[in-house]
């Protein structure tokens, strides 16, 4: 969890926290990946080894200090105490120990690490106080039975894709015409070229806008509701 109004912060910290080419594995997760793109960054220090990714979501977490402090201004024993704290607790998903993730749904009690919740369609809010949700009680988007179509094209790899929103396909909020996957919108580099900023993770903050109507606003707001990690 981070302090409410917070976006996810920039490179001013990344000195503390880069990938590692050794296997290390991240105490919350028990993962060694190290793919930026779907953990964020690996933070190590000494035998303390995290995702940027599931600091900021771990139930028991709050950042207490500042920015350049610990990793993210999340300090090391409060990390220490929160892999304590994970460790009674089990993934809904893989049924291992160390889920530090709890769904904020109403009266859910399901627990997950960052990519189990992931690969299951659990929602991660990268925003404010970085809500995580199970895949009952995720967001999801409302569009009008005559704007769904059985098939449409993403506008940013341009494949054939369902035209009805789920939690791999999703619609821009302001023209309802521009239909993308989820993946593509969040990692994938736009084609053709035209589309500028139609991908959150190398746009940033102040470029990510829908692919097609440029709307940036609505857009944007839309994104984070549905778990779109959009860096600033």
């Amino acid at each position: 969890m981070a302090v409410p109004g917070l976006l996810c912060p920039g490179a001013a910290c990344l000195s503390q926290c880069i990938s590692f080419p050794s296997p290390a594995e991240c105490g919350l997760c028990r993962r060694a990946d190290s793919n930026p793109d779907t953990y964020g960054q690996k933070c190590q220090r000494g035998k303390l080894c995290v995702h940027e990714n599931c600091l900021y979501h771990a139930s028991g977490l709050v950042q207490r200090g500042k920015d350049e402090e610990g990793f993210y201004g999340f300090l090391y024993p409060d990390i220490r105490q929160e892999l304590k704290r994970a460790v009674q607790k089990t993934c809904c998903v893989c049924g291992r120990k160390g889920a530090s993730i709890a769904c904020q749904g109403r009266k859910c009690t399901k627990n997950f690490h960052f990519p189990c919740g992931s690969e299951r369609g659990c929602i991660y809010q990268f925003f404010g106080e970085f809500r995580s949700f199970c895949w009952k009680h995720r967001p999801v988007q409302r569009v009008r039975r005559r704007q769904q179509q059985a098939e449409t094209i993403c506008v940013v790899c341009l494949e054939s894709m369902p035209g009805k929103p789920s939690y791999s396909a999703m619609v821009c909020p302001a023209c309802k015409h521009a239909w993308f996957h989820r993946d593509c919108i969040q990692v994938r580099i736009p084609f053709p070229r035209c589309f500028l900023g139609g991908h959150a993770l190398r746009a940033a903050l102040y470029h990510f806008r829908c692919p097609r109507c440029r709307d940036m606003g609505t857009f944007q707001r839309e994104m984070f509701r549905m778990g779109i990690k959009i860096p600033d």
